[in-house]
């Protein structure tokens, strides 16, 4: 069943949060001594599990710190704790470890796709290391002990990132986010809590986790999940239906000015990334490999842009991203209508 949303759910996430018994959360925690132990306890740990690589972040620059935010590799919260924080990720940019982030220690697993089963198995193998060779902060009574109360229980956030332009032509989002708050789901943007929704993205996690087991947190976003991504089909199917053919010339529009404007800023880069996105499952346009244009929307971005070869030639930011951007999208995007 869920082949059908293919197009529409992006990736799944499952995030655990876990603090180390008889140290202050993170306002308080600014020993550098607390601090380093809690990251060497998390490096032991990791170093059962594989080969994982610890990283303070005051020892990378600014830029790579905000590079790795766009990545979705590390959250704004960390950066804001650079003095005290690390992070660690497997090979595969899968599993990420972040360390003295809100809480001691944040886990999380993503992956492509709509299957939250698929990272929080992964996500546990290293969780049930961690549990046995620290002493992590846990009440009888209200579970994982969390800086944050939402996060009593499991301190656990199943999250599945959606993409829904046709709910937003419709002006039908409001809606979905009212709604999802009266049923305990929380809708965020394309980076997460405090952030504005760009391109259509959308990521629907749960807003509570106390009173409530790992398997039945998973299946009520999953379930909650399958009903917007019904809602966005039938959406799209409207649409189509009402002006099939100023779709086709918003998707060509679109793909017009990315593969021939001099200055991309980079939210216009995402809107106009998304209508081919969008233009991709109504058939007017083929990607070829939709992996590789998924990056696009973080190889674009401010920060990871100054990192590509454009930048070499001193271009400024919005004309080395048209450079960049307009070259990829004609080696992975083809008309079809």
């Amino acid at each position: 069943m869920k082949e059908k949303f293919e197009n529409i759910a992006i990736s799944s996430r499952i995030r655990l949060a876990r603090n180390v018994a008889g140290f202050n959360f993170f306002t308080k925690l600014r020993q550098e001594s607390d601090a380093v132990f809690i990251i060497k306890a998390v490096e032991s740990a990791l170093k059962q599990f594989g080969n994982f690589d610890v990283r303070r972040l005051k020892e990378i620059s600014l830029n790579e710190c905000n590079a790795l935010l766009e990545r979705h590799i590390i959250s704004k919260e960390l950066v804001e704790n650079k003095d005290i924080a690390a992070f660690a990720m497997s090979d595969d940019e899968h599993l990420i470890v972040m360390i003295n982030e809100e809480d001691h220690i944040r886990e999380q697993c993503i992956f492509n796709g709509y299957d939250l089963y698929k990272p929080y198995f992964e996500i546990k193998r290293f969780d049930d290391i961690l549990l046995s060779s620290v002493d992590v902060a846990y009440s009888e009574k209200y579970g994982f002990i969390t800086s944050s109360p939402a996060n009593l229980g499991t301190a656990m956030r199943a999250s599945v990132m959606l993409f829904l332009p046709a709910l937003e032509i419709n002006n039908d989002i409001e809606l979905v986010k009212n709604e999802a708050r009266g049923k305990g789901f929380t809708v965020r943007g394309l980076y997460g809590e405090g952030t504005k929704t760009n391109g259509s993205f959308y990521q629907i996690s749960n807003q509570n986790s106390l009173g409530m087991t790992e398997i039945e947190i998973m299946e009520s976003v999953s379930e909650y999940v399958d009903t917007i991504c019904n809602m966005e089909l039938s959406a799209r199917e409207d649409i189509l239906a009402l002006d099939h053919e100023k779709l086709v010339d918003e998707v060509y529009r679109a793909y017009a000015v990315l593969t021939g404007c001099k200055l991309l800023e980079e939210t216009e880069m995402i809107n106009l990334l998304s209508k081919i996105r969008f233009g991709a499952a109504l058939g007017f346009l083929k990607i070829n490999d939709m992996n590789a244009f998924s990056r696009l929307y973080d190889e674009g971005s401010s920060a990871n842009i100054m990192d590509y070869e454009n930048f070499s030639y001193n271009l400024k930011e919005d004309a080395a991203r048209s450079l960049y951007i307009s070259k990829k999208i004609k080696e992975l995007v083809e008309k079809t209508v």
